[in-house]
């Protein structure tokens, strides 16, 4: 995909240098037609498939709303876990004021960008969805929500001495728990 993103903008830049000699008016006419009719299909292309891709590589703030239709609605399923994803996900309930989840968001952050399109990382604050956290029974914050694809979620608070530890405990669980096929307790 890179490379003929590539060799299509290549191309168009060979076009217009091309514009740039002394070559007849005519050729030259056609080659910006060709140039940026290439340009409109690609942009059409990029555009196109960002729509479609559901993909992200930040963390994802979620009201009730989004968690009922993107992870899990309780209101119509309240004894079974039925996870709605595409991805397993890991959800952090955090609260602005929290000085452990300011700790977090940096790396929160990162990992989304690393595991982009193997997991989704969704943010729920605490202040403003009080009635998610009710339903998790959050009396601790931050608290992780680890949900897999198949199986049952598992939740985890708190955070390790240093932000590299508190790195490597949530690669650990993302590894351990949200990225293997048969999906077990942490």
């Amino acid at each position: 995909m890179k490379k003929s993103l590539g060799i299509i903008f290549l191309s168009a830049a060979l076009v217009i240098s091309c514009k740039s000699q002394n070559v007849d008016d005519q050729t030259s006419k056609k080659d910006e037609v060709s140039a940026s009719g290439l340009m409109a299909d690609e942009t059409k292309f990029v555009s196109e498939n960002k729509t479609k891709s559901t993909y992200s590589d930040k963390p994802i703030h979620l009201t009730k709303a989004d968690f009922l239709e993107k992870v899990m609605d309780y209101e119509k399923n309240p004894s079974a876990w039925i996870y709605k994803g595409e991805l397993p996900c890991l959800i952090d309930f955090y609260a602005d004021w929290c000085a452990p989840c300011r700790i977090t968001s940096p790396i929160l952050e990162e990992l989304a960008r690393e595991y982009s399109g193997k997991i989704h990382v969704y943010k729920i604050d605490v202040q403003s969805e009080q009635e998610l956290a009710a339903v998790f029974g959050i009396q601790g914050i931050p608290a992780f929500l680890y949900c897999p694809k198949e199986g049952n979620p598992s939740m985890t608070s708190g955070i390790a001495g240093t932000p590299e530890e508190t790195k490597k405990m949530f690669i650990q669980n993302i590894e351990g728990f949200l990225l293997k096929s048969k999906a077990t307790n942490l």
